[in-house]
């Protein structure tokens, strides 16, 4: 019975003994991170204050997502062996100097995107990776500061098609105006002197024009998270056919090092575009006849994509 008993008490002791042995381990690790965690907010003020100092800022990051598929005998789908791919990737990167008097801000932004179907019973088919989204879109800023968040500026924008369709239509902005920068990461451009250039083999449809020009784009690092939102839209002063928009949003979010997920989405608005499509799919002898497409009765259709996948912080 003694025995028992100082067995038990044994035991007792021994589980005291852990419990005791766990809470201090915790206490320690809580000293511990307490620790980690003003010396990482010190840190992070340091970096607010080099942020802050004049000279160049420059970063990057992008998205890729892809996928490979492969079928045999299965026969419950069109093309029952076949093959497929989809790679895509989109860019980010920006370099920035910033200095008392004036600044210069340069930004790059590009989504390509292919797609493949070999129909492996179909000898004649296309089994080349055809392009998809396809977008590129480059700017250079430069202001002189009147204030601390207003200043007369000058803007430089072009964009384009890479894969298909290169420079046809190209559009090229130069304007001036002022640029507004009412929050840190946050830059307004209004210049209401803006002459679009627009580069196409059609002119009857692409026309340059004098118009204005807006720009509000914030991009930001918070903690694993990096986005960017631009909003980019002519407004011309000849026609509203001749005014466009274009929206463009890349989100970031950082798993492991350097890697993580992300996801990038656009919108553009676009009469020209949507003019050029439609006169491509218009058949003069078809039946019934079909009504010539015009400025006029074109069905201008909001343009959108996004790619989900893996990310890359530069």
């Amino acid at each position: 019975m003694k025995k028992t008993l100082l067995l038990f008490a044994f035991i007792i002791g021994i589980a005291s003994m852990n419990a005791q042995t766990k809470e201090e381990l915790h206490a320690q690790k809580a000293e511990k991170q307490a620790i980690a965690n003003a010396a990482q907010a010190e840190a992070n003020a340091l970096q607010a204050q080099i942020d802050a100092l004049p000279g160049w800022r420059k970063g990057a990051f992008g998205t890729i997502g892809g996928s490979i598929s492969n079928f045999n005998n299965w026969y419950s789908q069109g093309a029952p062996n076949n093959s497929s791919g989809n790679i895509g990737f989109t860019f980010n990167g920006y370099a920035n100097l910033i200095e008392d008097k004036f600044f210069w801000r340069n930004s790059l932004n590009t989504n390509l995107n292919w797609v493949k179907l070999d129909n492996k019973d179909n000898p004649d088919d296309d089994d080349s990776f055809k392009p998809t989204t396809d977008v590129f879109n480059i700017s250079s800023l430069y202001g002189r500061n009147l204030t601390k968040t207003l200043a007369i500026s000058s803007l430089m924008e072009y964009r384009t098609t890479l894969l298909n369709n290169f420079n046809d239509p190209g559009y090229l902005d130069l304007g001036v105006g002022a640029t507004w920068t009412p929050i840190e990461n946050l830059i307004v451009v209004i210049h209401p002197l803006n002459y679009n250039f627009v580069f196409a083999d059609n002119d009857a449809i692409f026309q340059s024009s004098l118009g204005a020009k807006i720009v509000a784009d914030y991009t930001r690092q918070i903690g694993a998270i990096n986005f960017k939102t631009n909003f980019s839209t002519f407004q011309s002063y000849e026609s509203g056919d001749l005014s466009n928009f274009t929206w463009t949003n890349s989100f970031g979010y950082t798993l492991w090092k350097m890697i993580g997920v992300g996801f990038d989405f656009g919108l553009r608005s676009n009469k020209q575009e949507a003019l050029k499509y439609a006169l491509g799919q218009f058949d003069p002898v078809a039946v019934p006849a079909q009504t010539e497409p015009t400025f006029d009765n074109v069905d201008n259709k909001l343009q959108t994509y996004y790619t989900v996948g893996l990310s890359y912080k530069f």
